[in-house]
């Protein structure tokens, strides 16, 4: 079976500004590809667009497939004709990725600023942000690892894994014309229903902080903001009904 990109259609911001961050939505998988897409595509040709960052959830229960992943098992297609997920493809590399009570991070940047938004100091801003709520992070151990159909299934040094050893975050990138898409998934509650129905392996257990979603993502926000007082950014919000449009 495959699973087709889709093709988006450009986000037209009619803004001047150095970095954009976007509120918050929950769309179903092949638009908020089609906007991450468009975030980076607006990276590169707008000079005055240094980075983009979004939090976002998915609308319904959702499996996402990384850039290389060229086909998917058997039970995966009979879960998504039995309606049980739904499954689009990933600009970005690694495994497949549950997106099932959790968060979805999308940073864009260009080239010139991999300095300071590497693998390694997203991972520091996400390690301490986590800090500060109660809950300690740390690198996951394998430099490389094959592609495999549990991207949770491995937690490489670009991975962010918890006390108890289970892998929390785990980020792929997209390169494109001197920029970079940087996905990434915070579990903070996976469906153990579907997980194991995917993965045949139990999931990873709930995150105990006494915060929503909600709550957790604003923190976040508020800790990638502190100490830019260089970066002039420009808050967007973009309204549920009106952005498929552009997908």
């Amino acid at each position: 079976m495959k699973i087709i990109i889709n093709k988006p259609t450009k986000l037209i911001l009619g803004i001047e500004n150095q970095a954009l961050i976007f509120s918050t939505n929950n769309l179903p998988g092949f638009d908020q590809m089609a906007l991450d897409l468009n975030s980076l595509d607006q990276t590169i040709s707008n000079p005055e667009i240094i980075l983009t960052l979004r939090f976002y959830y998915w609308s319904g229960d959702w499996l996402s497939i990384g850039y290389h992943q060229k086909s998917i098992p058997p039970h995966w297609e009979k879960l998504m004709l039995n309606k049980e997920i739904n499954i689009v493809r990933r600009p970005s590399g690694g495994g497949a990725v549950l997106h099932s009570g959790g968060i979805t991070y999308a940073l864009t940047f260009k080239k010139n600023y991999y300095k300071i938004l590497s693998y390694e100091m997203v991972n520091n801003w996400l390690i301490e942000g986590f800090r500060e709520l109660g809950l300690n992070l740390q690198y996951g151990n394998l430099q490389k690892s094959p592609i495999t159909s549990n991207c949770f299934g491995t937690s490489l040094i670009s991975d962010l894994v918890d006390q108890d050893g289970f892998k929390r975050i785990g980020s792929a990138q997209y390169r494109k014309k001197g920029a970079f898409l940087q996905h990434g998934e915070i579990q903070t509650n996976p469906s153990k229903n579907l997980w194991f129905k995917l993965f045949r392996v139990e999931a990873p257990p709930k995150i105990n902080l006494n915060l929503t979603n909600d709550e957790i993502v604003q923190h976040l926000r508020n800790s990638f903001l502190k100490n830019k007082s260089n970066i002039k950014f420009k808050n967007i919000s973009i309204d549920n009904k009106n952005i498929k449009q552009f997908s």
